[in-house]
């Protein structure tokens, strides 16, 4: 099963080369097949020109140059449209996911999960350097989508996340430009039932740069996805009852079917029977006269 990792990556070039090194050093060790693709994001820094040095010694490592415009949710559809994997996960450049928690995510899947959904805020979980401010304002959108879509699932809008190809290719095509992509698809997945693992994860703000996620900003297209993919969650609900009436209907035919396989066979058997019991009668009846 081979493992793509998708890391969107805009003015990374004090983080990108440790942040690949570290990855390829872990996924190694643990023996798992991946493909590492960076998704250049219109960078103006030399981000482009380490990952160049990093493929020429891991054929693993793939970069995608963008074109304008820019937008992580622009980046992630990139990265996707040219995957080659059987498990995605997105991992962000700047070094705030822990590379240990790659093979977490992946020995989830290898039990039979569909999605594997990290959470910062559950026991077990460690958080470094979190502003403030962020994690409040998180928390609050965190619980409102509980309520919403009554999962317990309580950091859907991080995007270090673990999905099977065809639950993105189902859940697909994807229209966020930004960071509420991260809710496009977790929140995708989510509603179609997938079969979703939640474990405690780390996470490290950020030690250099600058964060390209602006909650003024991103506040309105939060909330756009969000309306969007609940609506679309009664919509599927629809269709998800729909399929099961049908799969009841079927069902019962097909069980219709059995049972009257099974009474013709037993009548078949019956018939065997009598015939073989009247030929072993005309048999003794010959050897007594003879």
């Amino acid at each position: 099963m081979k493992l793509s990792v998708l890391i969107p990556a805009y003015n990374e070039e004090q983080n990108i080369g440790k942040c690949l090194a570290e990855i390829q050093s872990v996924l190694r060790k643990e023996h798992i097949p991946y493909e590492i693709i960076v998704v250049n994001d219109n960078s103006t820094d030399g981000t482009a020109e380490i990952v160049l040095e990093k493929i020429k010694t891991d054929s693993a490592i793939h970069l995608e140059n963008r074109t304008l415009p820019s937008g992580f949710g622009r980046a992630i559809r990139s990265g996707l449209s040219v995957v080659q994997g059987d498990v995605v996960i997105i991992y962000m450049a700047d070094q705030s996911d822990d590379p240990n928690n790659l093979v977490d995510y992946y020995r989830k899947i290898e039990e039979g999960y569909d999605c594997v959904f990290g959470s910062r805020f559950i026991q077990g979980s460690h958080v470094e350097n979190y502003p403030h401010f962020k994690r409040f304002v998180n928390r609050i959108v965190n619980t409102v989508m509980k309520y919403m879509f009554w999962t317990r699932f309580n950091d859907l809008t991080n995007a270090f996340k673990a999905y099977r190809t065809e639950v993105i290719e189902d859940c697909g095509p994807y229209h966020a430009s930004h960071f509420n992509i991260t809710l496009e698809m977790s929140l995708g997945a989510l509603i179609r039932k997938y079969n979703i693992a939640e474990i405690p994860i780390n996470w490290y703000g950020r030690t250099w740069g600058c964060s390209n996620l602006h909650l003024r900003e991103m506040g309105r297209k939060y909330l756009s996805t969000l309306l969007m993919m609940f609506f679309q969650r009664v919509l599927i609900a629809d269709d998800l009852l729909a399929e099961r009436l049908v799969s009841n209907t079927q069902s019962r035919k097909s069980r219709s079917n059995l049972t009257q396989r099974i009474e013709a066979l037993e009548s078949q058997v019956d018939h065997l029977r009598h015939q073989l019991n009247r030929d072993l009668e005309e048999d003794s009846v010959r050897t007594d006269h003879s």
